[in-house]
């Protein structure tokens, strides 16, 4: 787990540049659950942003929206009138979990936990992205992620 520990060192000297008269002692790091996505999202996040790159978590699923009104009817039971309808998300299908711009590249990070895959939507959009110069990666967990970052980072250095 030294990526952890990476992560929560580079927090902390964050911490306290930021906050110089705090004392350590009443300094805490957040816990990151690596083991679903979102936990593992915000540790890629947090850690890309402390490194002073730009990174954020993408959604694209719709919303319901409800036309539902209560009323009591004259005999003063309680109704409801209305619908509801599913509106579609507007972006991409397909889109990464997560869109960063590294030294002025533009990386995909799709996270991936466990037995989880890339749909055929997914595949093309990694396609897309690829074929546009971007950079796609798919992610399984923090440590591996750390390492194509400082492989990266050389590459481009």
């Amino acid at each position: 787990m030294t990526a952890v520990k990476e992560l929560n060192s580079l927090y902390l000297a964050d911490n306290r540049q930021r906050f110089p008269s705090l004392p350590d002692g009443a300094r805490c790091v957040p816990k990151f659950k690596m083991s679903t996505a979102g936990g593992l999202s915000r540790a890629i996040i947090t850690y890309l942003r402390l490194q002073s790159w730009q990174c954020e978590r993408v959604a694209n699923m719709g919303r319901v929206v409800s036309t539902k009104q209560n009323y009591i009817d004259s005999v003063g039971f309680g109704r409801e009138m209305g619908s509801s309808k599913y509106i579609p998300g507007t972006g991409t299908n397909g889109t990464s979990d997560l869109k960063a711009c590294i030294m002025g590249r533009h990386v995909s990070i799709e996270i991936k936990i466990r037995s989880d895959r890339q749909s055929k939507a997914q595949i093309q959009y990694q396609d897309d992205v690829e074929n546009a110069g971007g950079v796609y990666i798919i992610i399984r967990d923090f440590e591996g992620f750390v390492e194509w970052y400082k492989e990266f980072i050389t590459e481009l250095s």
